[in-house]
């Protein structure tokens, strides 16, 4: 049974450090894009996650709040928090899998670390931001500016991970604007607006898994374990047809619309079973994805190589603010 932390609050309004981003900035995004007029119901909103920490456990949600950075129920974020070694540079785990079972939880601005073989921390993110300045970080080589979330949970980290000579910190995001936009071959591939990457996500702010696409990976793999949980969603839908996200453009989850900017190309991670933080010995679910899951365009192709498509990538695309939850219908076009 998934140990993911369940959370049912009212969406709050209030902001992280200035956590969003202004409403004439996202203007400029959305007057270059034409929202469709015509939708298409293919389904429902299963479940609703939000990672606090990049790589580490999420919190399901029955509601949450849509703003430009991603994911939002009052002081919770998604992907606003991160582990870093001494120089700022990010940490996942792929190469540290005991993130994936760092469990948080919120009480106002109280953060809660737990882990099985740790004992519980307790970060109060208000101080953070009071008391510190913000520095310097990296995510895939661009630099992001991040508040040091102390000694306490520098050495937290660095004992969980077996690195207390060469420290280990928790930062958090110090901006109200998305991170800049990473210099890379996909980015000129697919249709990046300026503000679609969100926080410390590796690609865009929101990530969406069609379950019968999952399910069918499953059949395939018979002999594996592999969840949901193993592709790392923020949005579930249940009840369209395996793999036709691959044909959508937008994405309307009650009335809050996304747009697709690119296929969400799987790694290493999905082999790591979220549950326990062993790899699978078969390497799946990512050898079956690229035994016919690998992108045709030899452009793409060049720039990915043999990582296979599961899910999709996509930015906001309506008003931030608005709202979804579970069991919304989920519309494309």
């Amino acid at each position: 049974m998934s140990q993911a932390i369940y959370v049912s609050t009212a969406v709050g309004v209030g902001v992280v450090g200035g956590l969003f981003l202004s409403y004439h900035m996202f203007k400029k995004v959305q007057n270059k894009t034409k929202i469709p007029e015509q939708w298409i119901p293919v389904g429902t909103l299963k479940n609703l996650l939000v990672y606090p920490i990049k790589s580490c456990a999420p919190i399901l949600l029955n509601t949450a709040e849509c703003t430009s950075l991603g994911l939002k129920d009052n002081w919770l974020r998604d992907r606003f928090l991160m582990v870093t070694d001494s120089n700022y540079h990010f940490l996942t785990a792929r190469k540290h899998p005991n993130l994936l079972l760092v469990y948080s939880s919120f009480e106002k601005f109280i953060l809660t670390l737990k882990h099985k073989d740790m004992e519980p921390l307790r970060i109060n993110l208000d101080e953070v931001i009071e008391l510190q300045k913000p520095q310097s970080g990296d995510v895939w080589g661009t630099k992001v500016p991040i508040y040091d979330c102390g000694w306490a949970a520098s050495d937290w980290f660095s004992r969980l991970l077996g690195s207390t000579e060469n420290p280990m910190k928790l930062v958090l995001y110090a901006s109200k604007k998305s991170r800049k936009l990473a210099q890379s071959n996909l980015h000129n591939i697919y249709n990046f607006g300026s503000e679609d990457t969100g926080v410390f996500t590796d690609d865009t702010t929101y990530n969406l898994i069609n379950e019968a696409s999952v399910n069918d990976v499953k059949q395939k793999a018979p002999n594996s374990d592999i969840s949901i949980r193993n592709f790392r969603p923020n949005f579930v839908l249940t009840g369209a047809k395996p793999f036709e996200e691959d044909n959508w453009r937008f994405v309307k989850i009650g009335s809050v619309v996304f747009e697709i900017i690119m296929p969400c190309f799987r790694c290493v991670l999905t082999t790591i079973n979220p549950e326990t933080g062993v790899p699978d010995t078969n390497s799946e679910p990512l050898e079956t994805l690229r035994s016919y899951r690998l992108h045709e365009d030899p452009q793409i192709r060049k720039s990915i190589g043999n990582s296979p498509r599961m899910g999709v990538q996509m930015a906001l695309r309506s008003p931030p603010g608005g709202t979804v939850n579970i069991n919304d219908t989920i519309y494309i076009a």
